[in-house]
């Protein structure tokens, strides 16, 4: 019995040590297997991609930028038409006060003697009474004057408070350009900092062709001559010729020609060759006209791209655009579908 009951303490002894084993190796496979995904090497991001996204992010600023210039801009032309009103005002001031000085200088000849003294005393008492008569609508001038120069005064604390208060609105879009421009900067350094990292190939991926490679990508005379015939009137063919006589033109963040633009600045441009005017930045393009779909759009159209409308080309048929792509790429054609479509307008 003893011998049997240590025959079976070795067998139990031997199944408990194979699954034992088996457990053991199986826990450290899948410890292998979450270890290894834990640790896995992530996948590299597509080459450019750094620097599309960098491209993207100076964008958007380059066209906050855009919009604060837009507005300081104009606070500065307030301001100077609020200088201008301020001393048109000053002179009308001195003009008064020269006249108020004139009636205050002839009443205090006159007025050394009482009336009834100076009726008395006078040799021609007929000649007193006309000459108090004067002087009394002498004295009525003189409340008039007054009361011109107290209007006056007014209308020019009036004029310096508002132009104080423009002075404030241009400090503060001046500090806002200030932010902008800095990131625009940053962006744009750090995106060629890795371009010069890529291979050619890489390189040539987001730059493309330049000047004439760019130019001969936008088809030929005759697709030029079709897009214009489709445009659905004069002026947007003229904006579609216009963006077509630009391509190759170099993108410079803030430009808008004639010699280089960037994605607002072109079809601002275009449109202005066809006297038709645009607001400057894309935020407030798409809502220059009328809003056209996707299906609908015609040579002319502006297309917008990315959720914050933060990049903008001039359809010109066939699925494709023109449009400043960022500071490697030139003025190109492209197809419609290269980034996320966010809208279009037709403004003409």
């Amino acid at each position: 019995m003893a011998a049997h009951r240590r025959s079976r303490q070795r067998q139990v002894g031997g199944t408990t040590a194979r699954a034992a084993v088996t457990v053991v190796l199986a826990g450290t496979a899948t410890a292998a297997g979450f270890d290894g995904a834990a640790h896995a090497a992530p996948r590299p991001a597509p080459a450019g991609a750094d620097v599309d996204r960098l491209y993207r992010e100076a964008e958007v600023a380059t066209e906050k930028y855009n919009g604060a210039k837009e507005k300081a801009d104009s606070a500065r032309e307030r301001l100077r038409d609020l200088q201008d009103e301020t001393a048109r005002a000053q002179a009308r001031l001195n003009k008064a006060r020269e006249a108020l000085g004139a009636v205050a200088a002839a009443q205090y000849r006159a007025g050394g003697l009482d009336p009834a003294l100076r009726l008395m005393l006078s040799d021609d008492p007929d000649a007193y009474l006309d000459g108090a008569a004067l002087a009394e609508r002498a004295g009525s001038r003189h409340h008039a004057e007054l009361g011109r120069v107290r209007a006056q005064l007014r209308e020019i604390e009036k004029l310096r408070g508002a132009a104080r208060v423009e002075v404030k609105t241009l400090t503060t879009r001046r500090a806002e350009l200030g932010r902008h421009k800095r990131t625009i900067t940053e962006k744009l350094s750090a995106a060629r900092q890795a371009l010069s990292r890529m291979s050619p190939e890489e390189r040539a991926g987001i730059t493309g062709g330049t000047g004439r490679a760019a130019r001969s990508a936008g088809g030929t005379a005759r697709d030029t001559a079709l897009s214009l015939s489709q445009a659905p009137n004069a002026r947007a063919a003229q904006a579609v010729a216009y963006a077509h006589q630009k391509l190759g033109s170099p993108y410079v963040w803030g430009a808008t020609g004639p010699d280089a633009f960037d994605c607002s600045g072109l079809v601002l441009a275009a449109y202005r060759s066809a006297d038709v005017s645009l607001p400057r930045t894309t935020y407030a393009q798409i809502d220059a006209g009328r809003r056209v779909a996707r299906s609908e759009l015609l040579p002319g159209d502006l297309v917008f791209f990315y959720s914050g409308i933060s990049h903008v080309g001039l359809y010109i048929g066939n699925g494709q655009m023109i449009h400043a792509p960022n500071p490697s790429a030139p003025v190109r054609v492209a197809p419609v579908d290269q980034m996320p479509f966010a809208g279009a307008t037709r403004v003409v």
